[in-house]
């Protein structure tokens, strides 16, 4: 179907397209065991990374002329791109719903020029509250810092705060319940995210994701809580009986829900992705810097989102991972 009415980014299976994700950088100050090797990345030429105005202009497009109305900045980690409330600022002024993912090393120092630029909402990476673990996971001594940066994200008034872990069997599964106090005791919310095959070193396996089933009962050991309507959320909500906030659990692998997916992805050198397992893109950097027109954009992200599977096929003989890896791709 493509391009409705010059207005929807709709797919041959009817989903509308309104959610847009955009990687600002594909270098990260981790090294998370699941996202990137410990070594031997090789870095984007700057040159070939998206500049501010050719994301600006990407973004005004697909608002103005494809109905995308929320945003959520990327990486990597994006806040090691320079001057990021600049970019903050030139997306908040096309009225899209501005929201962002960090591992919250460095947000103490940024949170508070981020939320004056305009943006909203904040989720942060964290997979463990235990510093030994912690530094084992991200190949860093830096929990204390992403601690720091979750208070920040608070104090600064964003809304929500989310927390998003990564749960794998045998590593931190463990840590639900305390995750939950923190949640509840900070006022932030934390989503459970299931181990998927996006990991560097290809080590993923059926055996190590920790299902949606097991982590909801775990939670229903120690807290009341009761569903709420997720729509076309990536996350099963629940609230808490006693009015002490709500968790969720994004579960990409045991419950797919691709078929109420609204979301596409945009790495940092400017390829346009219609699904974080796509094994294709459309090349929108080409189209910028070969004097494309704002309708050339529109129509090869229409293109692109016309060629959109109907699930990811996660757990199927003929699923095949990406080439890249979720730091080059985006979350």
């Amino acid at each position: 179907m493509g391009l409705v009415g010059n207005r929807q980014l709709v797919d041959k299976f009817g989903r509308v397209h309104t959610d847009l994700r955009i990687s600002v950088t594909d270098r990260c100050n981790f090294r998370c065991e699941y996202c990137m090797p410990a070594e031997g990345m090789v870095w984007l030429d700057r040159s070939d990374v998206l500049t501010f105005e050719e994301i600006e202009r990407v973004t005004r497009v697909l608002a103005e002329q494809c109905g995308v109305r929320t945003v959520r900045l990327t990486g990597g980690e994006p806040t090691m791109r320079a001057r990021l409330p600049v970019l903050v600022a030139k997306l908040a002024a096309l009225g899209v719903e501005l929201s962002m993912t960090t591992n919250g090393a460095t947000l103490a120092q940024q949170a508070d020029d981020l939320r004056a630029a305009g943006l909203k909402r904040v989720n942060i990476s964290i997979d463990s509250l235990r510093a030994d673990r912690f530094q084992q996971l991200t190949r860093r001594d830096s929990l204390t810092p992403v601690l720091e940066g979750i208070d920040a994200a608070v104090r600064a008034g964003f809304e929500p705060v989310k927390l998003n872990v990564v749960l794998m069997r045998g590593i931190n599964d463990d840590e639900v319940v305390d995750f939950l106090h923190l949640g509840r005791t900070k006022g932030v919310v934390i989503r459970f995210i299931e181990f998927m095959p996006l990991d560097a070193q290809g080590e993923w396996s059926s055996d190590r994701v920790v299902p949606h089933a097991e982590i909801v009962a775990r939670a229903a050991e120690h807290f009341a809580f009761d569903p709420i309507e997720r729509g076309s959320s990536p996350a099963e909500r629940f609230v808490y009986a006693d009015g002490a906030g709500e968790f969720g659990v994004i579960a990409s692998v045991t419950e797919p829900f691709c078929g109420s997916c609204d979301r596409m992805r945009l790495t940092a050198e400017g390829q346009l992705r219609n699904c974080l397992f796509a094994l294709g893109h459309s090349d929108l950097r080409s189209i910028l810097r070969d004097g494309g027109s704002d309708d050339d954009l529109a129509a090869a992200v229409a293109g692109e989102i016309d060629r959109k599977w109907a699930g990811h096929a996660i757990g199927q003989v003929h699923f095949l991972r990406p080439s890249k890896s979720m730091s080059q791709i985006g979350g």
